[in-house]
């Protein structure tokens, strides 16, 4: 009780300056633009989210972010709570797992009994407060990571716990937990091997003696792959592809990978949210790493077979990040610091189960006197995630050549309307990149709200070119060419962005601002009019299709236009005057009278509104 108190306490004091952190970068889709997490009560879309929207195959992922939205919406507080509880669960559940290890025969003789629980708290304490750790609990999006890590860790407890007792309830919960890891994330695929190898090497003796005491538990627990391969089927709609890379460069970028997580489990420095997605492109500057990878694989390998404990270890490493690293090419992003969330858990044991073997509970004082710097480092690197433009400027302080830092900066800077830094980011990542179909959109749509339509138009197009699917970029195109008075080319445009994607009620209704200058006033309504039944609240489009109406003389359709105009612009003079017509039209003088008077008080010097009213206050000649 009092190791599980620790463990919380230090937890929240580590993290307790992330409740308020941004979302950032994968959040938006994963969370903010998500729609698939609106309401629980649509749990087949809960259940199948987007492929596309970074948890795309990983339904219970997307369950718990359902879960948030229904309690709180898109308040960052809420999401941020969760991810700090499941990081506490899991360590809690690991502090368990190893004081359970510990006691097993090949290595209770190393460990007394009144130092299992200690070394226990010590290593759960250090991989609790580990700086490494805060990509997975503080980008809230990565939140797949450590829910899978909890349910992984819970699947070996509830392993350790069954050869302990023989349970059907410890059997049952590790297969649970087995099958909820995989509708988590998809490196759980190597829990049912990583099981195997911890029987064999702290409990059967031997694969043959595991597999004969437990095989249909080992069954069971392999038949919760079923749960990952029936969410496979769009995996390559999430990034994961060798489209953009050679399998080559993939497999030396990840060599360099794997060498810099070691590196930052023993010195947690420097840390970077964003390492990019640049490739080698020859064997220059990849040989040495290349060299490292191929000679501790080779180690753990033969390790497995003479020293066995160093093996598993190992193993850990080298399984956990196979799938990322081997099996399933993620090239938009090589090198992730979150992927070390459960590997760490290894490193830590291959140093401190030596060490407190031969030193005892002098090597446990060092350990959590590590965990208490690793503790304050972690607060103070939660300190970069403050702002969505600091993390960036971070990140780019130390991988300058980032082309999608700088291109994400640019676009933090546009949303506050900071545009020559905005513009200057995004020069900096297509100088980088020059292929970037977004980055183009993004640096023409800076270059549009700056007053420069002409420049960003080629950018417009560059755009479409690299991305001829992207309706968005049609539509920006299509508004560019009409402020540049382009009209024939902005409806071509425009067209396309409709075509392209027919529930864009924005580019209906551009489309329908551009047919109204070239006289096409039928085509206008009808698009106007689909406009309003995709997104009701578009108020611009509601007064062009009432002004369309009303000069068409249907008076009486367009009233309700401007009502849904004036709910939203009551103090727009050409509104009020506008209604203030339709209603006279339609006999309703005195509403009419009204509307013209708000029109005056908010533009004095309306004539049109002034005249219209002088007439309705005058008699009716005899």
């Amino acid at each position: 009780m009092i190791g599980a108190l620790v463990l919380i306490v230090a937890g929240f004091a580590a993290y307790s300056n992330t409740f308020s952190v941004p979302f950032v970068l994968d959040d938006t889709v994963s969370i903010v633009d998500n729609e698939s997490i609106r309401s629980l009560s649509a749990i087949g879309r809960v259940w199948s989210p987007p492929e596309d929207a970074g948890v795309g195959g990983r339904p219970l992922a997307n369950f718990s972010f359902a879960l948030n939205y229904a309690i709180g919406g898109t308040d960052v507080r809420g999401y941020h709570v969760v991810n700090l509880a499941i990081h506490l669960a899991a360590a809690l559940v690991l502090f368990g797992l190893v004081r359970r290890a510990l006691a097993a025969a090949v290595l209770a003789p190393q460990f007394r009994e009144e130092l299992r629980a200690p070394l226990g708290l010590a290593i759960a304490l250090l991989w609790l407060l580990h700086p490494l750790q805060t990509e997975a609990v503080t980008y809230v999006s990565q939140r797949t990571e450590s829910l899978m890590a909890f349910f992984y860790l819970l699947t070996l407890y509830a392993f350790v716990r069954l050869a302990e007792t023989s349970s059907r309830a410890w059997w049952a919960t590790a297969v649970g937990a087995c099958a909820c890891g995989m509708a988590t994330k998809e490196v759980m695929v190597t829990a049912p091997l990583i099981v195997l190898l911890v029987d064999r090497t702290l409990i059967g003796g031997n694969f043959r003696a595991a597999w004969q005491r437990r095989r249909w538990f080992y069954l069971t627990l392999a038949s919760t792959w079923l749960v990952l391969v029936l969410h496979l089927s769009g995996i390559t709609q999430r990034g994961v592809t060798y489209a953009t890379v050679t399998w080559w460069q993939y497999g030396l970028t990840e060599c360099t990978a794997l060498q810099t997580y070691l590196r930052l489990a023993f010195s947690p420095t420097p840390l970077v949210f964003d390492y990019g997605a640049e490739f080698p492109t020859s064997l220059a500057g990849t040989v040495l790493p290349a060299a490292t990878i191929l000679a501790l694989l080779a180690g753990t390998v033969l390790a497995l077979r003479f020293r066995p404990q160093l093996g598993l270890a190992g193993a850990w490493f080298f399984v956990l990040l196979a799938p990322t690293s081997s099996i399933i090419p993620i090239a938009g992003q090589p090198i992730a610091e979150h992927r070390m969330y459960l590997p760490l858990a290894g490193l830590i044991c291959v140093v401190a189960l030596p060490a407190t073997a031969r030193f005892g509970r002098n090597a446990l004082v060092v350990l959590v006197a590590l965990a208490v710097l690793c503790g304050v480092i972690t607060h103070q690197r939660n300190l970069d995630y403050g702002s969505v433009d600091g993390l960036w400027r971070d990140t780019i302080a130390k991988r300058p050549d980032n082309a999608r830092a700088h291109a994400t900066l640019g676009a933090a800077l546009l949303r506050q309307s900071r545009l020559p830094a905005a513009i200057a980011e995004f020069e900096i990542s297509l100088t980088l990149q020059p292929n970037d179909a977004k980055t183009h959109n993004n640096l023409a749509a800076a270059l549009q709200d700056a007053g420069r339509p002409a420049d960003a138009l080629a950018h417009y197009r560059a755009s479409v070119r690299l991305e001829p699917a992207s309706s968005s970029t049609y539509y920006n195109l299509g508004n560019a060419l009409l402020e540049l008075g382009r009209t024939t080319e902005a409806i071509t445009a425009l067209d396309r962005a409709v075509a392209l994607r027919p529930t864009l009620a924005v580019a209906h209704a551009a489309l329908a601002n551009a047919l109204v200058s070239t006289d096409r006033a039928a085509d206008a309504i009808a698009h106007y009019t689909e406009a309003l039944s995709l997104d009701p609240t578009l108020a611009p489009a509601h007064f062009a299709l009432g002004n369309l109406l009303a000069s068409a003389g249907r008076f009486a359709e367009a009233l309700p236009h401007y009502e849904a105009t004036l709910e939203t612009y009551p103090n727009v003079p050409e509104a009020q005057c506008n209604f203030a017509t339709a209603l006279a039209m339609t006999s309703h003088v005195a509403e009419a009278i009204a509307h013209y008077e708000i029109a005056l008080r908010l533009k004095p010097d309306f004539s049109a509104a002034r005249e219209n009213l002088a007439r309705l206050r005058s008699p009716a000649p005899p």
